[in-house]
């Protein structure tokens, strides 16, 4: 089984699912998931985890994201962005690195915002941009979301180059429109770029065409733990891995020692990564989510 991550570099004009769904189907994985989610307009760091190292989304998918973008001001688009239809035109008074930066201050930190119509947000079953699509329009409730980083890179007469760091759940376009409404006029995003997503920051991104070319030997392809490092680490031996495969708990030395209640990551005697156990007290590991022995 081709059990593993890829971390694909999107390419501009695919869907995020559509990216997953190439790759699954060159490598022959009967299962596949993507950690977050990317429009059709965006590039940059999507990890897809094939197989059994589907089973590690759940751990990594709340992580941070890092995102490089440009705010086109004077007009305001049906989507947010490029792919979307004119819908408003205002005037872009002179702006100056100052008034921007003063601008940027009131996104930093905790905030509540607003998720756009044209998302995978779901009314009653059905996906908010399907409604868009239709013209329809319903109430969204503010969600809180977090900006760590907010940075100018650059200013040109109607364009913003800019950088965040953000908390999951920040929605980039809404934050690029936000922020052509405090400075007076409209904007739509015309670049939007992930730089990374936590825990895969220092991990290099492999072209879609690449990944493809290389799919059926397996290359680019990277062990499931990759994802965990971040997790107290234990080795058992190979009569606990008899009893942690029938799902009891067993007794191990956990580095660093973790927190009752939290992830660890368990691996045999050769080395081998089972998977992950929840830390109970006494040092006791209670299995939650184990890979099969023929996908390790």
């Amino acid at each position: 089984m081709p059990t593993g991550i890829i971390v694909i570099d999107k390419p501009r004009g695919l869907t995020s699912n559509g990216t997953l769904q190439r790759v699954r189907k060159a490598f022959g994985a009967k299962s596949a998931g993507h950690v977050g989610t990317l429009d059709p307009m965006a590039t940059g760091m999507l990890p897809l985890c094939l197989d059994e190292a589907t089973k590690v989304i759940a751990e990594v998918e709340s992580g941070g994201k890092c995102y490089e973008f440009t705010v086109e001001l004077g007009a305001r688009t049906d989507t947010g962005d490029a792919d979307g239809e004119v819908v408003e035109r205002r005037a872009v008074s002179a702006l100056d690195a100052a008034r921007v930066e003063t601008a940027l201050a009131g996104f930093r930190g905790i905030q509540k915002q607003v998720p756009p119509m044209y998302s995978a947000l779901k009314r009653e079953g059905r996906p908010l941009y399907e409604l868009a699509r239709q013209g329809i329009e319903v109430e969204r409730a503010a969600r809180t979301i977090e900006i760590r980083r907010l940075e100018l890179v650059a200013l040109r007469e109607t364009a913003i180059d800019l950088v965040c760091e953000c908390a999951k759940g920040t929605y980039i376009r809404v934050l690029g429109e936000d922020l052509a409404r405090s400075l007076g006029t409209v904007g739509h995003l015309t670049r939007l770029h992930r730089a990374w997503v936590e825990p895969f920051q220092d991990l290099p991104m492999c072209s879609l065409e690449k990944a493809l070319a290389g799919a059926q030997q397996g290359e680019n392809l990277l062990p499931a733990d990759v994802a965990l490092q971040g997790l107290s680490r234990a080795s058992i031996s190979w009569e606990q891995v008899a009893a942690v495969r029938h799902g009891q708990a067993v007794q191990g030395d956990s580095h660093p020692l973790p927190l009752e209640g939290r992830r660890v990551r368990i691996y045999a005697p050769d080395g081998a990564f089972l998977g992950l156990a929840e830390a109970r007290p006494g040092g006791w590991l209670q299995p939650r989510r184990l890979i099969r022995p023929d996908a390790t």
